[in-house]
């Protein structure tokens, strides 16, 4: 019977682990979601989330809250996207509480019949809730992708990487500083292990970085250089909350001033996680059926939506192309350093 147990084991991180095939086959800058907030909901388990939570009619808190956002979304000034937390009681985190970033403030337990008022207070006119007062919260924030019932992927990696984190926190005596909680579908499951890090950055402001293809060796390295630091791993950077407007046109613009063909396949649109769909910009939008996850997608002509893709290089592009190609990531992330 162990034996058994450990060939499971070995399988799961062959098939969907940091030893998966697909490791490191795409290039990630510019795959993060398009925002300039984030709310999250803490509720329950990432063990006991189904797989489309945010519609779940056995989960009527987080389904109304997404509902109501997508509902009011006209309404919203700053694009905003929802993303659910599990409950951490260790680290203040209880069922029902919502965390705001950048703002960096906390509301204790939302219950169903809250959600409207918390949304027109909150997130429409950008006041205090007048049903619960708000809580600065301090520290970084470490969010990882563990939703195994939406894609093993993040189910194997992320409670792997969550564990690495708890390990590293205590040996580093970080556990004042750094919080780590296990989050729902962020968009992006091929690039397992995906984590989101809210933090100071140099400038003393609270910025949001989403990593992608992170493994355990990584986990040390984002708190001494990215948390300590406010130093960007480069390599595994999929992108920064706020930035869509310098990155996201300018990625797509010199694409098609460099003649190179763009591929869809294997490559979704960037999500909004709170309506589930893309948003690109100047309104373009690329809404989707969540069913359509996975599937493959027509190749794109003319001008492209601003949604970032795999830049496919077979082998009948030419040597110019495959430099273009390159180029325009390199470009893009020039625009990222210069924005900091």
């Amino acid at each position: 019977m162990a034996g058994n147990w450990e060939d499971g084991i070995v399988s799961d991180d062959v098939k969907f682990g940091f030893q998966r095939p697909e490791m490191y086959e795409l290039k990630l800058a510019g795959t993060a979601t398009v925002y300039d907030r984030h709310v999250f909901l803490c509720y329950k388990s990432h063990e006991v989330w189904p797989s489309h939570l945010e519609s779940s009619d056995s989960d009527p808190l987080p389904k109304l809250f997404a509902a109501t956002l997508k509902a009011r979304r006209d309404d919203i000034k700053l694009k905003t996207i929802l993303t659910i937390c599990e409950v951490r009681e260790d680290i203040g985190l209880s069922d029902g509480d919502v965390l705001i970033f950048p703002d960096m403030i906390k509301y204790r337990n939302l219950k169903e019949s809250d959600v409207d008022a918390f949304v027109e207070d909150v997130l429409v006119s950008g006041k205090p809730w007048t049903s619960g007062p708000q809580e600065p919260i301090s520290g970084s924030y470490v969010f990882v992708c563990s939703h195994n019932n939406r894609d093993r992927r993040c189910g194997v990696c992320g409670p792997i990487l969550i564990e690495e984190f708890n390990k590293a926190i205590e040996s580093k005596d970080l556990k004042n500083e750094v919080h780590v909680a296990a989050c729902s579908h962020v968009g992006g499951h091929k690039y397992a292990g995906n984590v989101i890090i809210y933090s100071t950055d140099k400038e003393g402001k609270i910025a949001g970085h989403w990593y992608g293809y992170v493994t355990p060796n990584e986990v040390p390295i984002l708190l001494d250089e990215h948390i300590r630091e406010g130093e960007i791993l480069e390599r595994l950077w999929r992108g920064q909350m706020g930035l869509h407007a310098g990155i996201t046109d300018k990625v797509n613009e010199l694409s098609v001033l460099s003649g190179t063909t763009v591929e869809q396949k294997g490559n979704a649109p960037v999500e909004t996680a709170s309506q589930g769909c893309c948003q690109g910009a100047a309104g373009f939008s690329c809404c989707r059926d969540a069913n359509a996850e996975g599937k493959e997608v027509e190749k794109g002509q003319g001008r492209l939506p601003s949604c970032f893709r795999k830049w496919d290089k077979p082998e009948v592009y030419t040597a110019i192309g495959v430099v273009g190609a390159v180029a325009v990531v390199a470009v893009a992330y020039g625009f990222y350093k210069k924005s900091r």
